[in-house]
């Protein structure tokens, strides 16, 4: 099956390679299906059966594209288009008015919807009546990362900075909850003074070295309230670390079903970090779960055998 993968990112016309090092899951989904990359309003001299288009979910880049009939452009040498949700269902409407109906109606237009999680379903659903709306699963590529070396690991790694997109601060609360040193990636928004309450912020790095970062850390928080593709759970669940998140999150509730907490409940998940903390045969039984149910439910074999299912290929 012929894959054209349609984002705004220029690999002009060009396959992943699979030892790229910025393998966030937006990449690795077109290097498993070994698409080829377009940017939008390409038009390149070969057929495809599918389609794959990502719209960028910032205002900024929306203003560009609505002036370009991406879609017609796409369906001119694709047989099928599908849309990808980017970002959380919600996001769109942080746009003028007139672009989200332009959203709505590129929307409309597509053949499939894949979205992010199962409540996201009901969403697009809802809003779109759109007959054929389907899961693409959080993806990783492990070929630049499967020699990671054991690690002793202590301290906790949080999932993100003190904005209201990351929830640091309900993450913080919580990591602070046992004496263990706290980490935070650094992400595309923050808060002035985040270093003073003595966390450990990592410099910017590419997904590999992100890997080997994590890879050192005993235990994860990450009280998310914005509900995407959710890859620090994923990527937690690769390496065995147990990962303490908010319900609602695909990768989440289900490597991580014993950590996963009602939206809000910081209590909880208080009582859960100090849990893994003080019951080491609770910490091992989450740690075996997470990595058990990552090979189950989301190693590459298994997005390539649900793929090949979803469009009958042999």
């Amino acid at each position: 099956m012929q894959v054209a993968y349609i984002t705004e990112m220029n690999f002009q016309g060009q396959k992943i390679p699979r030892s790229y090092r910025g393998m966030k899951t937006e990449i690795a989904w077109p290097c498993t299906l070994q698409a080829d990359c377009y940017t939008f309003g390409q038009k390149p001299n070969k057929q495809y059966d599918l389609g794959l288009i990502v719209i960028p979910k910032l205002e900024g880049r929306i203003a560009e594209l609505v002036k370009i009939d991406f879609i017609g452009v796409a369906k001119s040498f694709c047989k099928k288009i599908a849309i990808m949700q980017e970002g959380p269902h919600w996001f769109f409407q942080r746009y003028k008015l007139q672009d989200q109906i332009w959203y709505y109606n590129s929307l409309k237009q597509a053949d499939i919807l894949y979205v992010h999680n199962k409540s996201d379903i009901n969403y697009y659903k809802g809003i779109t009546d759109h007959p054929d709306i389907r899961i693409l699963p959080t993806l990783m590529i492990e070929d630049s990362i499967d020699s990671i070396p054991e690690e002793k690991r202590s301290g906790t790694m949080i999932g993100g900075n003190f904005v209201e997109w990351y929830g640091g601060f309900d993450s913080y609360m919580v990591a602070s909850a046992i004496s263990d040193k706290i980490y935070s990636p650094t992400m595309g928004q923050r808060k002035e003074g985040e270093s003073q309450l003595g966390i450990s912020q990592l410099p910017y790095v590419d997904w590999v070295d992100w890997i080997k970062e994590l890879n050192k850390r005993k235990y994860a928080v990450h009280l998310m309230r914005t509900h995407a593709a959710g890859t620090f759970a994923l990527n937690c669940a690769y390496l065995g670390i147990p990962c303490i998140g908010y319900k609602g999150l695909d990768t989440q509730e289900i490597c991580h079903p014993d950590l996963s907490v009602e939206l809000g409940d910081v209590n909880k998940a208080k009582e859960l970090v100090v849990k893994l903390k003080e019951n080491n045969y609770f910490y091992n039984e989450c740690s075996a779960k997470a990595k058990e149910n990552y090979l189950k439910y989301y190693h590459e074999d298994k997005f390539n055998t649900t793929w090949k299912k979803q469009f009958k290929v042999s």
